[in-house]
């Protein structure tokens, strides 16, 4: 079979890797090609645009930049007519793929959605789009189901890909220490300054900030997001004494005891992990404030988000500063008065999100519905 895949962003290439490893194993002559980046490639995806071409954050930045993305998408869909696939698989990346959906929808065999839009948090009618213009939708939060289900459409929800891809095998952090303590990072912090130019520009500075006021008593690694220029962050680091290292979130979290984390899908990877963390938030005052009055949520971090509590602290916009972040950090590091408090909710966190073997269940679905089919 010929799959047509689509990820714009970093977490997308990383679920849509593992995703393709799960289509290989049942399907072995498939030929994939699509949109993504290093991780997909990887796996023998042909890509065709790469992701560091693709996102844009915030309202703002995407107007400023509507003619690439107006192009982006006439091309996406030439590249779809080219190749003539069995099944377009979108990742994520809504704003672009249920576009793209509404576009393609009918004209292949099947058309998969994998990881909803935020249709709970704001927008909702995109959740009619998901209903009229897809075949299948795979969700990947334990609470999407039952949304999905409220306006009666049948979703799936086979366990959170990220499980796939732990290194530890749902090992507890703490556990990983006392069976190997020659690694123990009771001196790392993380910093993940997210996977975006605007992003980093405006949080890292802050984070670098709190890092200062901490001292020389702890050593920083700087996850670089794969899109990202190592010059790009050294213009922003100058002097400072960080670690920047692209050996992957994973790695770079074993390495760690308390992590500074911009919010999206490695807030996540760190609570799966077991890292006590400050989770950070800003963007252009503009944007943020035609989001508050269009989301709906009462957390930004998907941990905080699937327990339904506010377990680890969000330093959102105007209260995210060098003191405020300092002050929180100090809370979770070993000894700190939260520290234990957060790895007990990342136990609950883990059990909520299903076991590993997320990627092959949903490739299983989509391999077999594309053989009902034909």
């Amino acid at each position: 079979m010929k799959y047509f895949i689509i990820a714009g962003e970093a977490s997308g290439d990383l679920h849509a890797s593992n995703l393709v490893k799960g289509i290989r194993a049942f399907d072995t002559d498939a030929v994939i090609t699509g949109w993504g980046g290093d991780l997909m490639k990887a796996q023998g995806v042909q890509i065709l645009k790469h992701i560091s071409e693709l996102s844009f954050m915030g309202f703002i930045e995407v107007l400023k930049n509507i003619r690439t993305i107006k192009k982006n998408f006439k091309t996406c869909y030439k590249h779809i007519e080219e190749q003539k696939p069995d099944a377009v698989i979108l990742v994520d990346f809504p704003g672009f793929n249920l576009r793209v959906a509404k576009k393609v929808f009918g004209k292949v065999k099947k058309l998969y959605y994998y990881i909803s839009p935020t249709v709970w948090a704001w927008h909702r009618s995109r959740m009619y789009t998901v209903r009229d213009f897809t075949n299948r939708m795979f969700v990947i939060l334990p609470f999407e189901k039952d949304f999905y289900a409220k306006y009666g459409i049948d979703v799936d929800f086979e366990g959170h890909p990220l499980l796939d891809a732990l290194p530890i095998n749902h090992q507890s952090h703490s556990e990983l220490y006392s069976e190997n303590a020659n690694i123990h990072p009771s001196r790392n912090i993380a910093i993940f300054p997210g996977s975006r130019h605007q992003e980093i520009s405006a949080i890292l500075p802050v984070m670098l900030g709190a890092a200062k006021k901490l001292g020389n008593e702890y050593k920083y690694i700087l996850a670089a997001a794969p899109n990202i220029e190592d010059n790009y962050y050294k213009n922003i680091l100058r002097e400072f004494p960080v670690e920047l290292s692209r050996e992957g979130s994973y790695s770079v979290l074993l390495r760690s005891c308390a992590a500074m984390v911009t919010s999206g899908t490695a807030t996540l990877e760190t609570g799966l992990i077991g890292v006590p963390q400050v989770v950070c938030y800003s963007t252009s005052a503009v944007s943020f404030r035609i989001a508050k009055t269009l989301v709906n949520v009462k957390y930004i971090s998907l941990v905080n988000l699937i327990l339904d509590e506010p377990l680890v602290k969000e330093l959102i916009q105007n209260e995210l500063s060098i003191d405020s972040l300092f002050n929180e950090i100090k809370l979770i590091i070993p000894g700190g008065e939260k520290h234990h408090s957060i790895l007990e909710g990342y136990n609950r966190l883990r059990s909520i999100t299903g076991g590993p073997g997320a990627s092959y269940r949903i490739a299983e679905k989509m391999y077999k519905g594309l053989c009902d089919s034909v």
